[in-house]
Order: structure tokens, then C-alpha cells, then sequence
């Protein structure tokens, strides 16, 4: 029997099936993670992946996170899942600069 992940890493799309499986697999953190797909909210910059949150941007890269529930909790986020289904489907904003230089512009450095 095959999994979600390997039944989207070979279709490369999310259709309405996989979309389901996503939310019963997942709960709310899998919804979270495809409303992020489908609002546009996960970007590849240069450097790792950012996924805009509803109170803050956070970095993802590997299996980490910057959100408070990966670092408290030590747990899988829906940032975590969002970025690991963008990165499968193509669903995400490339970004040809460097993260920690947009940063450093928004502080005026």
C-alpha cells in the first residue's frame, strides 16, 4: 500500500482525492498547509523556503521550522507539510534573492 507522500510524489499534483487523504491524514495542520498552497503563501528563496503564517513568516528548511510549534512542541507543523507538498507539486514562489537579505532591507541595514 502506498502512502501520501508517495502517491503525490508520483502524480505531482494535489486532485481532489489526494487533497482529502491530505486532511484525514493530517487534521487541521494538513488544511492549514494546502489553504497556504492554494493562497500562495510559500516562497523558495535562495538560501531556504519561507511560508507566510497568519502572525509571522517562518523558515523552513530540512525537517525544521521556525514556528512556535515545532520549537515548543517538537512536533510536525503545517508549515513543515506545506513546504514538503509545494516542493513535490511545484506549488510554491521561486525568489531570486537571498532570505536574509530581504531581511536585512525591511530593518534598513
Amino acid at each position: 500500500m502506498s502512502t501520501f507522500w508517495q502517491r503525490l510524489e508520483a502524480k505531482k499534483a494535489l486532485d481532489a482525492d489526494l487533497r482529502r487523504e491530505c486532511e484525514e491524514a493530517f487534521g487541521s495542520r494538513g488544511k492549514k498547509a494546502l489553504d497556504a498552497i492554494d493562497g500562495g503563501k510559500i516562497k523558495k528563496y535562495l538560501d531556504f523556503f519561507v511560508v507566510e503564517g497568519r502572525t509571522a513568516s517562518y523558515i523552513v528548511e530540512e525537517d525544521f521550522c521556525t514556528c512556535g510549534d515545532f520549537l515548543y512542541r517538537g512536533r510536525t507543523c503545517w508549515h513543515l507539510l506545506a513546504v514538503r507538498i509545494a516542493r513535490l507539486t511545484g506549488k510554491f514562489e521561486a525568489v531570486e534573492s537571498w532570505y536574509q537579505d530581504i531581511i536585512k532591507e525591511k530593518a534598513g541595514k
